[in-house]
């Protein structure tokens, strides 16, 4: 991906759909219409990703707490998108065993009947059944997990993944297919052919620049923030969200013995369930659901969180976890669509797609795991909309970046076929081979390609996004901030003025760019 040229083509050329976010389904959007054939267009305010949907609990999943409440419908919708993830995706999605304890006699039959159901709808699948095992086997797949009293457990398996390196895949398969794609350039307002929109008013967000991006129809992908284009468009249009916060908190790999299955504990004090994964060699906890009083791009975990979460827990922990155990805390907030509800922990995750007078459409809701679902309505809705050629849908096969050819298993797993790429940069340059930091999985040479190929343009790009250091162990992430700072400065051809303003930004003690050859 190349930025300085996705702007020249941003302000220059006419599209059939324009798409504001660069969130899971605006990315998935962009994959969509571009892979239809529809000259595609797609910007995003911040980074690629840099809200919720790099602050997912990182499951692929159908959703067991849905099924509890009966939404049987979205259930098999998600498992049937699971498996077309799986397929799609295998360098970022893999199978996991789930594990869910079991202490009163009834639970183990009480789990196993309501996962069956769960099998029923996933139908055939690459997802193992559900089974039931014993105390020792579940000790076996979770040895950190509490044996006092433990009378056995049943085990279902669902996906997992690496949603903001799903992003930057996402974003890359809609430029091979021809889209524009770009961050940093936040749209703020739209122009109008008549009543209708027909163009939306974006702004550079590194140098300032103002143009216009034409298009046939534009689609408003915002996510949290949905409501607040429409009212770009439309001041006075009701707003369409709830939101709410879910907080994770992120220990090492000990917390569950070493396991290489995750823990689900099926019910929490509020009526949710909590999850324990294993996620690169580290563990995520999580999450909360705490109503939001407003759209944040970067929310806070409170200390209560944290609390809960450890609480919680520990009650099924062999040994308990200290707040000084935590490594990394993050939380995100969920578009839930306002259905009136009571609690915001009752609102579905079902999306909707609405359309202003002036032809603007929006779609909001959803999860990461129905992205691409979501992104074929919206992309079908607005072309018929707006009078663009019927064209079918393709992403249901469509590989995405990288998955051609991806390597098995390796620390660049996430690359997928690109792994090599990164490789060729630190065999050509041996100093690109260093590790970043001796608490984290990542070497310089992906700083480098990160910035040349996956348009990283800031420290919390790289940090965050396209490696994962900040949600692992936000101090080794502070500890390597020089450096990777350093690095992007030489790539971006940035000053010193800049690479002091990132440290700071970042929330590194001031410091000094380090020596370089």
């Amino acid at each position: 991906m190349n930025r300085e040229r996705s702007l020249e083509r941003l302000a220059n050329e006419a599209f059939d759909v324009v798409i504001v976010g660069g969130g899971a389904t605006g990315l998935g959007a962009a994959v969509d219409a571009a892979a239809r054939g529809y000259r595609t267009a797609l910007v995003e305010a911040e980074d690629f990703a840099s809200a919720t949907s790099s602050r997912s609990t990182k499951l692929v999943h159908g959703g067991v707490r849905y099924l509890q409440q009966g939404n049987v419908a979205l259930v098999r919708e998600a498992l049937r998108e699971r498996s077309r993830l799986l397929a799609n995706a295998p360098h970022l999605v893999h199978e996991l065993a789930f594990v869910i304890p079991a202490y009163r006699a009834f639970d183990v039959p009480y789990y196993a009947l309501g996962l069956k159901a769960y099998d029923l709808l996933a139908g055939r699948s690459a997802f193992p059944p559900s089974r039931i095992v014993s105390a020792s086997g579940a000790r076996e797949l979770v040895p950190g997990v509490a044996a006092k009293g433990l009378r056995g457990a049943v085990v279902y398996s669902d996906g997992q993944f690496d949603d903001a390196r799903l992003a930057i895949a996402l974003a890359r398969t809609a430029t091979d297919h021809g889209a524009a794609v770009a961050n940093y350039v936040r749209a703020t307002g739209f122009t109008y052919d008549g009543a209708r929109v027909a163009g939306v008013h974006a702004t550079d967000g590194e140098t300032g620049a103002a143009f216009v991006i034409r298009g046939r129809t534009i689609v408003n992908a915002t996510g949290i923030f949905v409501d607040d284009v429409r009212h770009l468009d439309a001041p006075a249009a009701p707003r369409l969200l709830k939101h709410s916060r879910g907080t994770h908190v992120v220990v090492r790999a000990e917390a569950l013995g070493g396991a290489t299955a995750a823990l689900m504990i099926p019910k929490t004090s509020d009526g949710r369930v909590l999850f324990a994964i294993p996620w690169y060699e580290h563990v995520v906890i999580g999450t909360t659901d705490v109503e939001a009083p407003r759209a944040e791009l970067d929310p806070l975990p409170t200390d209560a969180e944290t609390r809960y979460i450890l609480e919680t827990v520990n009650r099924y922990l062999q040994r308990p976890l200290a707040e000084t155990d935590v490594l990394a805390r993050f939380a995100g907030l969920r578009p839930l669509v306002d259905r009136q509800a009571s609690s915001t922990a009752k609102l579905s995750r079902e999306h909707l797609i609405d359309a202003s007078p002036s032809g603007l459409v929006t779609i909001t809701g959803g999860k990461w795991t129905t992205y691409r679902k979501m992104a074929e309505d919206v992309v079908t809705y607005a072309a018929a909309h707006a009078g663009l050629p019927q064209r079918p849908s393709i992403s249901a096969t469509l590989r995405l970046r990288g998955a051609d050819g991806a390597p098995a298993s390796d620390d660049l797993r996430a690359y997928g076929s690109d792994a090599a790429a990164v490789r060729r940069l630190a065999h050509d340059d041996p100093a690109l081979g260093v590790p970043l930091d001796a608490g984290l999985p990542y070497v310089a040479a992906q700083v480098v390609y990160g910035a040349r190929y996956e348009m990283a343009r800031t420290l919390d790009d790289v940090l965050a996004r396209r490696t994962r250091a900040s949600f692992l162990d936000e101090n080794a992430a502070r500890r390597s901030a020089p450096t990777v700072a350093d690095l992007l400065a030489r790539e971006l051809g940035r000053d010193d003025a800049w690479h002091e303003r990132e440290l700071r930004r970042f929330g590194h003690p001031h410091g000094h760019p380090l020596e370089t050859t």
